[in-house]
């Protein structure tokens, strides 16, 4: 990428706000033949890394995102009991269908309203003991019922649905002939096999799903950067994950060398460490054994790591500097932090990074781990928390003493909570992403580029006001 003037902005630190590109000639003939295909190593059909946070990605979250192109990193806080449970599901997830939530004719109302909000499409499928289905429910059914009725009792009939194989375009259109947001999709023994909802549908027409070399979906795992780094890494390999992200709030530093030494000297996963904000920092981890550099200090929206230290640096030179380091060594950067809308990932691209990792802004949908809540007005959310909060540290000291848990508690860098609303449309992980991706390849087109390599090189950067920025964003309004 160059500077519009480069003989002023060069010399500029400058964040995701602060910039543009300027639009140039494209050859092509549509966006929808642009590439998106990350550069660093196989599996992704797009950029999109949703961020090791616990209230962020789970189980849900890492297997959605996969089937819809991206990948998931699991935070380094989870047991490897829950990680071996949750890679052995998304190993065994379909690529392309929804994992259905199903019950039994015997199971209560109670038993539904506990899983029925773990789905955008608010479905659950009954199904008799050889899991044909036999019944849907939906919210509607639900009503002015007893919570110990039986599904049986208020179940929807004669349940309509498609057999695996079936086009997107025919099951979409078998969808909106019977009035429907999702059909059950059944195997040839007339088993349930999965759910197709009438956006996935659409969606599954643009992006397609990150799977390894058998065909599995991917997912990655996050490692801290302890003496046990080694054998965590060694362990997560054994289970399954597709890469490790070797994660410290500050990567430039003697304790992450050390255990990027010692984990590269037993794997061949992409391995992906950070955080850093400098070229410095970026040689030193690639150096160690880095693949992948992960890069910014402090943009995140849980991250209070500026505001307590004065550290940090503007996102888009960060990542710019950095990437122009790791492409000279052959190797390439990640973006972390700062995204709230898709020019940010489409920015970040063109600053050098192969892919974007995405946090908070996923943190208010269906498929993030945390429970579904509801604030007075009656209006749905989610908890978010950053990972150096005082109720993350918590969580990561849970089995030291008291008192040197109390010590740790000093040392926090992040909110602890914060209310996520599920906002009308974006209930799902798959509509945020659609948004990215439909962003990031009109950003392709306007600059002249056919894949993200392309972008990098065409790029050309303006620097504007804050006024410049606000009135790019929408900002009519209805005159009476």
């Amino acid at each position: 990428m160059r500077f519009l003037h480069p003989e002023r902005d060069e010399r500029l630190e400058l964040a995701l706000e602060d910039v543009f590109l300027v639009p140039q000639r494209f050859d092509g003939l549509s966006r929808l033949e642009v590439n998106l295909t990350p550069q660093d190593f196989p599996g992704g059909s797009h950029p999109v890394v949703t961020a090791n946070m616990n209230a962020v990605t789970g189980k849900r979250m890492a297997e959605t995102v996969a089937r819809f192109g991206g990948l998931g990193v699991l935070p380094q806080d989870m047991s490897l009991e829950t990680v071996e449970r949750i890679v052995r599901h998304i190993k065994a997830a379909d690529p392309r269908y929804d994992t259905p939530l199903s019950v039994s004719p015997d199971a209560t109302l109670r038993d539904v309203e506990g899983i029925l909000r773990k789905r955008a499409h608010h479905m659950v499928v009954v199904v008799d003991d050889a899991r044909r289905p036999v019944g849907v429910v939906t919210p509607a059914d639900l009503r002015d019922r007893d919570q110990y009725s039986a599904v049986r009792h208020f179940m929807q009939r004669g349940v309509v649905t498609i057999p695996t194989g079936t086009s997107n375009h025919d099951g979409f259109l078998v969808m909106e002939r019977e009035r429907l947001k999702a059909v059950p999709v059944i195997d040839e023994a007339g088993q349930l096999a999965g759910i197709l909802t009438r956006d996935d549908a659409v969606r599954l027409e643009l992006l397609s799903a990150s799977v390894n070399a058998r065909g599995e979906l991917m997912v990655a795992a996050a490692v801290g950067i302890s003496s046990e780094a080694a054998a965590r890494a060694g362990a997560l390999r054994e289970l399954g994950v597709d890469a490790l992200v070797l994660d410290t709030a500050h990567g430039h530093q003697r304790r992450m060398t050390e255990a990027l030494r010692a984990v590269r000297a037993d794997c061949r996963l992409p391995l992906i460490a950070g955080n850093v904000c400098t070229a410095e920092g970026t040689r030193e981890l690639i150096e160690a054994g880095a693949d992948v550099v992960k890069v910014n200090v402090g943009p995140g929206a849980m991250c209070t790591t500026r505001m307590q230290t004065g550290v940090g640096r503007p996102t888009f030179s960060a990542v710019r500097a950095c990437a122009a380091e790791a492409r000279r060594l052959g190797k390439h950067v990640w973006a972390d932090g700062g995204v709230r809308h898709p020019r940010d990932v489409a920015l970040y691209c063109a600053a050098g990074a192969a892919r974007v990792m995405v946090g908070t802004m996923l943190a208010g949908t269906f498929e993030s781990p945390g429970d579904v809540l509801v604030d007075a007005e009656g209006r749905i959310y989610k908890q978010n928390y950053g990972m150096a909060s005082a109720r993350a540290v918590a969580e990561r000291t849970a089995g030291l003493d008291a008192f040197e848990r109390a010590k740790k508690g000093f040392f926090r860098e992040g909110i602890s909570t914060s209310r996520i609303y599920i906002q009308p449309g974006r209930e799902s992980v798959g509509a945020i992403l659609v948004d990215f991706i439909t962003g990031l390849s009109s950003a392709l087109t306007y600059v002249g580029a056919q894949d993200l390599e392309e972008l990098h090189a065409r790029a050309v950067v303006g620097v504007q006001t804050a006024s410049g920025f606000g009135e790019g964003t929408p900002h009519g309004r209805v005159v009476g």
